[in-house]
């Protein structure tokens, strides 16, 4: 297949061209033609790498009242989502191999998207025993407890050496959660700290997820400047609300906090953004469930905060959506718009109009405070491993 005429858009590209795609892979790119081969015709229209979410809950196995690979997939779609990174907080816990090649398997066989498992740190989210890392696969790059944290300075140096010793890396949910019930702001800027103190000692990769105050991202900026192998994630939320009464976990900061998001994210501090998609029911949302879901919201946030207001190029966005976290991830051949790289891409209308409607989207949560916002901008098509798997609304 070849789109012509098409905006193409990458962290190091943004030019009108045309692009052909074959087994699964991008062919060329440049004034192609076509030939007898199938064309579609882009004018007007951007073609994105594939949005790469590095934090993520499907609630799949064990509540799947709330979402299950299936609709989480299906909801990744529509977001513009091509590769999706799960987090262990699932019932039984993903805390070993087995369930582990389960998911897997399962994510395969559906055909959707790509589909990455994380393994927890310790057995059970407890946060006392380490799992047996070294017969975990190859090709898991991070391990996370994320959902509670680790509040063993013994259980998490320990974790750490173990890790680096592997090549696997820790992907950091920074809060202890004896302080959180008194000073949240606290819980997680002292555990941020500490992990990047203790990254540089062990030199173990470490990824923070949805950092969200000032003090924080500092201390990251810090962990960078010393050469520290640490790495890190925002929020749309966190960069895109203060002062909200919406309960997430960490919870909405202040506006000052806002401000030192967008400065890292400028500067280079932040590395990507990772949706954290929380689904929970109504009943469980009303009932105080910290989350939201967000990959089908995640675009429009970014680019009405980012480069609508913030003035951020769209290669920047780019690269905060896809490239940075395909490099943390290892995924290499994902994350650009290049001649041997996966075609994953989604096609997006920068000129179409969209009001966020939750009873519209396709996971089988609704818990969102954007529903009725209105966002410049449409996704029109996503495409995974060269193939059409959903175009204007509908799930191919």
């Amino acid at each position: 297949m070849i789109i012509k005429n098409i905006r193409i858009i990458d962290p190091f590209y943004d030019e009108i061209s045309d692009i052909e795609f074959d087994n699964g892979k991008i062919q060329k790119i440049g004034q192609l033609d076509s030939g007898e081969k199938e064309v579609f015709d882009g004018t007007g229209l951007t073609l994105w790498p594939g949005f790469i979410d590095l934090h993520a809950h499907f609630r799949d196995p064990g509540y799947l009242y709330k979402e299950d690979l299936e609709t989480g997939s299906n909801s990744a779609l529509a977001g513009g989502y091509t590769t999706v990174h799960l987090m262990a907080n699932t019932k039984p816990i993903v805390d070993d191999s087995e369930l582990y090649d389960n998911i897997m398997e399962r994510g395969r066989s559906l055909s959707k998207i790509n589909i990455l498992q994380v393994v927890s740190v310790t057995k059970a989210l407890l946060g006392k025993e380490l799992i047996d890392m070294e017969s975990l696969s190859e090709d898991i790059p991070f391990l996370s407890d994320d959902g509670k944290g680790i509040l063993s300075n013994k259980i998490m140096y320990e974790a750490m050496l173990k890790a680096a010793s592997l090549n696997k890396g820790i992907m950091v949910h920074a809060e202890d959660g004896e302080l959180s019930p008194i000073d949240y702001r606290l819980a997680e800027d002292l555990i941020t700290i500490r992990d990047v103190y203790l990254s540089g000692k062990t030199n173990c990769k470490i990824h923070f997820s949805h950092v969200s105050t000032k003090d924080s991202l500092e201390t990251i900026a810090f962990g960078k400047e010393m050469g520290y192998p640490v790495t890190c994630e925002v929020t749309p939320h966190h960069l895109f609300f203060y002062d909200l009464d919406y309960r997430v976990n960490p919870p909405i900061r202040g506006e000052e906090d806002v401000k030192a998001v967008i400065e890292s994210i400028k500067n280079g501090v932040v590395d990507c953004i990772g949706t954290d998609h929380a689904p929970h029911s109504k009943e469980d949302k009303e009932a105080g469930a910290p989350g939201m879901v967000g990959l089908e919201t995640s675009f429009y946030i970014c680019y009405k905060k980012l480069v609508q207001e913030e003035k951020l190029s769209l290669s920047k966005l780019s690269a905060l959506l896809s490239y940075n976290g395909s490099k943390i991830l290892k995924l290499n051949s994902k994350g650009r718009i290049l001649p041997g790289y996966d075609a994953d891409f989604t096609i997006i209308d920068l000129n179409g109009k969209t009001t966020i409607d939750s009873e519209k989207f396709l996971s089988k949560s609704r818990n969102t405070p954007y529903n009725g916002m209105n966002v410049q901008g449409s996704i029109l098509k996503t495409f995974v491993n060269g193939e059409l798997k959903y175009d204007k609304g509908e799930l191919l």
